[in-house]
């Protein structure tokens, strides 16, 4: 069931048909506090990075101290920079390219060999596809996917980019939020990442939006704030796996990864938050709204 209110700008998404029969097992959601686990790695200046995955993807997130580079080589393809208003500036080079960025941008780095150096200290989140095994056996819940999700669409990536890989920069400050769209959205070959506004105070607990997606996962990124978030798993014919209802508060830096198809929404309860939702491979109803702020130069499949 989907159950946006009518003045929702969502309610009047096209979904796909489920790809699975309704006996098909349906995963546990997943939380991961980062700053709760050991970092899966440090870097020479200090820097802390944990890894975590989901069906299709692997995000990395990292305590980023100036001077430290992290680098990627023989990448199979290409991944993204999330920055937010508490992200460390970054140069990076990718192949003959190199560009700086010191504001919230979304930062889609090419195939192949590239370096990430930290200018100053920092949050820095990437987002890699499961294609790079070292990534994924690198999660801190690497045990989950030991054997893959039936019920989350597999990685089938999407068309390359209008005039080929390349590094390429998506500035926040010149697509603000905006009326009549949902968010703000980009898309790559391999995942679509949403920027939810700032929010300055609690959402208000009598307008939320419980609504569930067939066949694939969502993972929502809290950079800030406090969230709650709510999930309902539907009943199969298999009694023995039924689940209860969460409703469960998670601080933040942290991950939600939330199943297909349970029904779920996400509550913010702190004086400021914000959220950033990510999906792979990339979601074709957003696609065909209209919304996806890259769209002229990431074909829809």
């Amino acid at each position: 069931m989907t159950t946006y209110a009518a003045d929702d700008i969502r309610s009047k998404l096209v979904t796909a048909a489920p790809r699975v029969d309704v006996t098909t097992p349906i995963r546990p959601s997943q939380w991961i506090e980062f700053l709760t686990h050991e970092p899966t790695e440090t870097a020479p200046n200090g820097s802390r990075t944990w890894l975590a995955r989901a069906a299709n993807l692997v995000l990395s997130y990292t305590e980023a101290k100036a001077g430290d580079e992290f680098a990627r080589t023989g990448q199979p393809d290409e991944y993204a920079i999330l920055m937010y208003s508490d992200s460390a500036p970054v140069t990076v080079r990718a192949g003959a390219e190199e560009t700086s960025v010191a504001e919230e941008a979304f930062v889609v780095v090419p195939p192949g060999d590239s370096v990430v150096r930290a200018d100053g200290d920092g949050v820095l989140i990437r987002l890699f596809s499961s294609v790079a095994p070292d990534l994924t056996g690198g999660s801190l819940n690497a045990d989950a996917y030991a054997e893959p999700d039936e019920r989350a669409a597999p990685l089938e990536p999407w068309p390359d980019p209008v005039g080929g890989f390349r590094l390429r920069v998506y500035r926040l400050a010149d697509t603000p939020i905006a009326e009549g769209r949902f968010g703000r959205i980009f898309r790559t070959t391999n995942l679509m990442v949403n920027f939810l506004a700032e929010e300055p105070r609690p959402r208000d607990e009598k307008k939320l939006s419980p609504h569930h997606h067939d066949d694939f996962e969502q993972i929502s990124l809290a950079v800030k704030g406090r969230f709650v978030h709510h999930i309902r798993y539907p009943w199969g014919p298999d009694s023995t796996r039924w689940r209860a209802d969460e409703h469960r508060e998670i601080a933040t830096p942290s991950i939600c990864v939330i199943p297909p198809p349970t029904v779920h929404t996400t509550q913010g309860i702190g004086e400021h938050q914000q959220l950033i939702d990510i999906f792979s491979p990339p979601r074709t109803d957003f696609s065909a709204s209209g919304w996806v702020l890259n769209a002229d130069d990431y074909p829809a499949r």
